[in-house]
């Protein structure tokens, strides 16, 4: 089925219907992963996106709802240049395309996802639209332009309803969920202590009530307009108890001590941006997924920053013993099959200490 991919400057891409045909609006971005998108498309800080993968075969090993990161499809919408013919994988359970069809997400393939890649790299991120209904081109600026003007929150549909709790020993962990990937959490659970989940809009004294040991802010949609609420939580706890922030809850932490944030003309999104500890000689590659990075001018006293990014040189870790916190940009994934990231380790002995 012809299907068109149009940018708001009025920039087209035709190709063909990928999963489920109709029509779909969201802001567009590109990911650089080889591998993973099953992962990153169930990633709770992709709603409602327009992603376009770089790499130019998607699909070819198909997809185990196992290996999901959340509970559900969180893109808009899926854009590739070939979709693979077959899947060749011993626990593959259907194919991505069927996938995306049972889960009512639109794509498009056949698709030069090396010219949309150059395009967003050089004019910033933007807003498109995607549809296999045959609409003209006036028509489907209207539907794109009257579907930015709303703004509402998502954080109520990817951060838990009610406080859950997972069973552990020793330590108790709080984590307001923003939506937390589940492979962090089975780290942390790997890890031994009880983690307890709280919706993002837990008041501080609440949270404080747990009797946490220490607290994370978790991964989630950056420009949602309720985070304000989890500033507002984090000042209140900010140097009570530790804190790990991670992605958009670095950010957060970071603004809850006055700082800045600035916008990435290009955000970093995939699986291979380097970065570098201060203090050493010691480099990791990182899977990053944000827009938004913090202005270093604006940062206050008793705040290191630990480690940056080799290609831009923007923060990546921040660190304070004064307000007892670490916070990271990236994700903290796991290295191996059951290995924990050392952020997260670290984390782990910062309570304890």
């Amino acid at each position: 089925m012809k299907t068109m991919l149009l940018l708001e400057d009025g920039t087209e891409f035709k190709g063909e219907s990928f999963g489920f045909a109709g029509e779909t609006v969201g802001k567009i971005i590109f990911n650089t992963a080889i591998v993973g998108y099953q992962e990153i498309i169930t990633d709770p800080t992709n709603f409602g996106k327009i992603l376009c993968f770089t790499y130019p075969l998607i699909g070819n090993y198909g997809v185990n709802e196992e290996f999901n990161e959340s509970e559900r499809v969180w893109v808009g919408g899926l854009v590739v240049k070939e979709k693979a013919s077959f899947y060749s994988n011993w626990q593959a359970k259907l194919s991505l395309e069927e996938f995306l069809k049972e889960k009512k997400v639109v794509g498009i393939t056949c698709v030069d996802t090396r010219a949309l890649t150059i395009k967003i790299r050089d004019d910033g991120e933007m807003w498109g639209i995607i549809s296999s209904e045959g609409k003209s081109k006036e028509e489907l600026l209207k539907r794109l332009t009257d579907k930015r003007k709303g703004k509402e929150s998502i954080l109520k549909e990817v951060s838990v309803k009610e406080i859950i709790r997972f069973k552990g020993k020793e330590k108790r962990i709080v984590v307001i969920d923003l939506g937390i990937l589940k492979s962090i959490l089975r780290q942390l659970h790997n890890l031994g202590p009880e983690v307890i989940l709280t919706p993002y809009n837990t008041p501080a004294k609440e949270i404080l009530k747990l009797k946490p040991d220490g607290v994370i802010i978790s991964n989630g949609p950056e420009d949602d307009i309720e985070l304000s609420k989890v500033i507002d939580t984090t000042k209140e706890i900010l140097g009570e108890i530790p804190l790990l922030g991670i992605s958009v809850g670095h950010l957060i932490i970071a603004q809850a001590l006055g700082a800045r944030l600035t916008k990435l003309k290009v955000g970093h999104r995939g699986l291979n941006y380097p970065i570098k500890n201060k203090d050493s000689f010691k480099g990791e590659i990182t899977f990053q997924n944000h827009s938004l990075t913090i202005d270093e001018s604006s940062l206050g006293e008793d705040i290191k920053i630990a480690e940056r990014n080799l290609n831009d040189d923007s923060i990546e870790k921040l660190e304070s013993e004064k307000f007892k916190f670490v916070s990271v940009q990236y994700y903290p994934l796991s290295p191996g099959l059951y290995e924990i990231h050392p952020i997260l380790k670290e984390f782990i002995e910062m309570i304890k200490g």
